[in-house]
């Protein structure tokens, strides 16, 4: 295009012998490099003399060519200040909490070479020494929040408070549902867990347990006035229900010729239960025993305990250094009678 331009001007200046130049320049600055400009002016120049600059006025030539290379001067600023300068790349950020090359680091970061002080813990994570105590707080009367203080409370709770004070441990407790929790404290995010956990062969393979605290087999709940279910035998071609991940959905899913339906709580079950949703629940009984202590106007136990269970603290694998400590923690409180106090006060109607 710049070729065709140059030439274009250049048929111009031979045909006609008459060319505006100035305005030549301008439109070349505008179409050519700088360096083109440079070539093609003076392919110009040469042309205008020997065409259009008349025989007795070529003694003006230098004059001419001052003109000119003036001009040319000019055009050449313009050009070079119209001429659009590269984005510049702009500078990337530093990642939130990181610092930036030649910049000290942020509080709460360790210096290149150094390694994070065990004294001082990023946010979320228990100091050193501090032992991570996991539970579900939805199994009354076992672990359950306070609706007022919206603090832990129950049978659990306050047991692991009496363990932890006589073994001398520092604690806090972690709050969530129990699948998750189980699954954690295999992985050992969490120390250990207290939260009515049933020591079963399976589980003995994932986690260590402390010595048993509580006796608690199976048992049959269902809704008062429910006459067609007396006992285990009569839950054939019935809905049963059962929270996941618990002994009550193993025996639950266990029973021929029975529906089973799994709920992410006993809260939901025994609600569904008491609608007339589901027939039956199937729970550990000190857990059962919590939820008819609240409802005893909508539900009832049938039958007896039919299996024969103990409740365990579980403890990361690990963890082999809690093993002892606690288990003669819970022995001093046994020995104190408060196992006994606690059953009284969350189990009365057993």
């Amino acid at each position: 295009m710049d070729r065709i331009l140059f030439f274009y001007y250049l048929n111009l200046v031979k045909n006609y012998r008459k060319i505006d130049l100035p305005a030549t320049i301008i439109t070349l600055s505008t179409s050519l490099s700088y360096s083109q400009i440079l070539l093609e002016l003076h392919a110009i120049i040469q042309i205008v003399n020997f065409h259009y600059i008349p025989t007795n006025r070529r003694r003006n030539m230098k004059k001419s060519m001052f003109v000119l290379l003036a001009t040319l001067l000019i055009v050449g600023v313009i050009a070079s200040a119209c001429t659009p300068k590269p984005a510049s790349t702009p500078t990337t950020a530093p990642e939130t909490g990181y610092p930036a090359e030649g910049q000290e680091p942020e509080a709460g970061y360790p210096a290149e070479g150094q390694s994070a002080s065990a004294e001082e813990p990023a946010a979320g994570y228990p100091a050193a020494g501090v032992i991570r105590v996991a539970t579900d707080a939805t199994f009354p009367p076992f672990e359950m929040v306070d609706e007022t203080t919206k603090e832990l409370i129950g049978f659990d709770i306050e047991l692991m408070k009496a363990i932890a004070e006589k073994a001398g441990l520092q604690y806090e407790f972690v709050n969530l549902p129990f699948d998750p929790m189980l699954a954690g404290l295999a992985d050992c995010q969490y120390d250990m867990s207290i939260a009515a956990i049933t020591i079963t062969e399976d589980r003995q393979k994932q986690f260590l347990f402390s010595d048993p605290y509580v006796d608690a087999g199976q048992i049959i709940v269902v809704k008062v006035g429910n006459d067609a279910i007396k006992s285990k035998a009569d839950l054939t071609g019935k809905i049963l229900a059962a929270q996941l991940g618990t002994t009550g959905e193993i025996e639950a899913q266990a029973i021929e010729g029975a529906e089973y339906k799994p709920y992410d709580s006993y809260d939901l079950a025994f609600l569904d239960l008491a609608n007339n949703q589901i027939d039956a629940v199937i729970a550990d009984y000190p857990t059962a025993l919590g939820f008819i202590n609240k409802n005893p106007d909508k539900l009832m136990t049938v039958g007896e305990v039919f299996t024969s269970e103990f409740y365990g603290i579980a403890i990361c694998k690990n963890r082999t250094d809690l093993v002892d400590p606690i288990n003669q923690a819970l022995a001093a409180v046994k020995a104190e009678g408060i196992i006994e106090q606690l059953a009284a006060k969350y189990l009365a109607g057993e």
